[in-house]
């Protein structure tokens, strides 16, 4: 018998989540939330800033989103969709700001330039036709570009000091650029919604069991992680938001949807830089291009951060590869995860990949002199002294069934649901958190399909650009874009 009963339950403490049910909340006031996380606190996985790069991924300068055709064409589908998709994030933020649901802006998104730097002259052709096939779209209005040394040691002085003159290079450089502290927002959302009754937000509480129940929704088993003790929550329906945890948890629902699907864990090490002189002479987002093989959250960059209202400087990724899927997971995740179902799937996947096994190995055998060498590529005078190791947030890369290969490995977020729309998991890694509102579109969709032609006057005024398309209306992504900034204090072009 149930210890209680709720509308949902969400599982996991972290951006998706807790985004999730404050849409609900907005939508549906009457609504009762149970949250459950097996941490201590909020976002303390691939929420956390130092979990996270914190881009506001927005592909304006992760070069991965623009993949250059074998005509030598270059295609920004993808970097349009993400760009757009940032967006929906920027416009929810700005009505909880407004409506004091959230703290000030700058206690989560700064002004951070977003740049892309390349050398060598195959890189910098790509960057050129990169740069002229973006501009030509208005959502890429203000990106600049340029070759010139001189240039360059103003957007990026740190990068360009120390350099060889008589090198190849070139950087775009787009002003508007952010960096978030999504575990900020995390904590900011969940602090509201606790606030607002109605909602249940349990800390130290483990997700154990999903049952169906014979009458419709699901039957939730739970514990508590410090006294060992259980209950059990009737719901009508689940989400599933527990990053790498979440792979588990969708395997126990049953839901024949959730077939085939497996995890590939990739692990990743930054070097951080507290150094007060070095930090304030670095403004910019820095990213140049990845090594063959490597996954999209690998791409190197030198970033500029905001965590907890300090400035730092980040650099990596370097990948490595653990049997987690959770940073605070155990190592038996990869191998409790195969399935009967699933090891089709993962052995067509790693026997497709062998570029991007070749790389974690030497990724994970690399020094740390090479490692040091890889950041001189990108700050020539770096002094390795004041830089540290610190370990990031574990990526669980999805691995799903495919008719043609047998498996695939999908980068990016994948949203699994069943059919009856009382169950939904999101799974996968970047760009993950900066567009988790159009990943929670989705998943609303999914779960309250009946519901969301009623709900279409509130979805307006949370996110203004709802039902259309900025990506086809200039006019319409230059107001949203000046209204969000205005909301959250942040630099705007045109």
């Amino acid at each position: 018998m149930a210890d209680n009963r709720t509308d949902i339950v969400l599982v996991g403490g972290g951006i998706m989540s807790a985004t999730l049910a404050a849409m609900l909340k907005e939508l549906q006031p009457e609504m009762t939330v149970e949250i459950f996380e097996m941490l201590p606190s909020a976002a303390e996985e691939s929420s956390n800033a130092w979990n996270n790069a914190g881009t506001g991924h927005a592909a304006l300068c992760e070069l991965n989103y623009t993949p250059e055709g074998k005509d030598g064409s270059v295609t920004i589908d993808r970097a349009l969709k993400v760009n757009t998709q940032f967006d929906l994030s920027r416009q929810f933020w700005a009505y909880m700001v407004r409506a004091g649901k959230m703290d000030a802006p700058e206690s989560f998104i700064h002004d951070v330039p977003h740049i892309s730097f390349v050398w060598g002259d195959d890189n910098v052709a790509f960057l050129r036709k990169r740069y002229q096939a973006m501009t030509a779209h208005h959502c890429f209005a203000g990106m600049e570009y340029s070759e010139d040394h001189a240039v360059l040691r103003e957007w990026m002085p740190l990068v360009m000091e120390g350099r060889d003159p008589a090198q190849k290079v070139a950087a775009t450089r787009m002003p508007i650029g952010t960096d978030v502290d999504y575990g900020a927002v995390t904590r900011q959302l969940l602090a509201h919604l606790q606030r607002s009754g109605g909602v249940n937000v349990s800390y130290s509480h483990r997700v154990t069991d999903l049952r169906r129940l014979a009458t419709g929704g699901w039957s939730v088993s739970v514990r508590d992680e410090k006294s060992g003790a259980t209950r059990v929550i009737d719901t009508k329906t689940v989400f599933l938001g527990a990053g790498g945890g979440a792979l588990s948890l969708l395997q126990k629902s049953g839901i024949s949807e959730g077939k085939g699907f497996g995890g590939f864990p990739v692990s990743g090490i930054f070097l951080r830089c507290d150094d007060e002189e070095t930090v304030n002479r670095h403004h910019a987002k820095v990213y140049g291009k990845a090594s063959v093989g490597a996954p999209p959250m690998s791409v190197p960059h030198l970033d500029s951060r905001f965590v907890d209202g300090k400035r730092s400087l980040l650099f990596g990724p370097y990948a490595g590869f653990s049997t987690k899927f959770l940073k605070h997971g155990s190592y038996a995740d990869l191998f409790g995860s195969v399935k009967g179902d699933n090891i089709g799937p993962l052995l067509a996947v790693g026997r497709d990949n062998y570029d991007l096994t070749k790389y974690l190995i030497g990724q994970v055998l690399e020094s740390k002199e090479a490692k040091h060498a890889s950041l001189k590529e990108y700050f020539p005078d770096a002094d390795p002294s004041k830089w540290q190791f610190i370990v990031a947030g574990q990526r669980v890369q999805v691995i799903m069934p495919d008719a043609k290969s047998g498996g695939k490995l999908q980068f990016g977020t994948e949203v699994v649901s069943s059919a009856d729309g009382s169950l939904a998991a999101v799974l996968g890694a970047s760009p993950g958190a900066s567009v988790a509102v159009a990943v929670m579109l989705d998943v609303l969709g999914r779960l309250y399909k009946g519901q969301m032609p009623a709900w279409a006057a509130t979805f307006a005024k949370m996110i203004p650009s709802y039902g259309k398309s900025i990506a086809d209306d200039a006019e319409l992504c230059r107001q949203v874009r000046h209204d969000t900034a205005d909301a959250l204090h942040l630099a705007k072009i045109g």
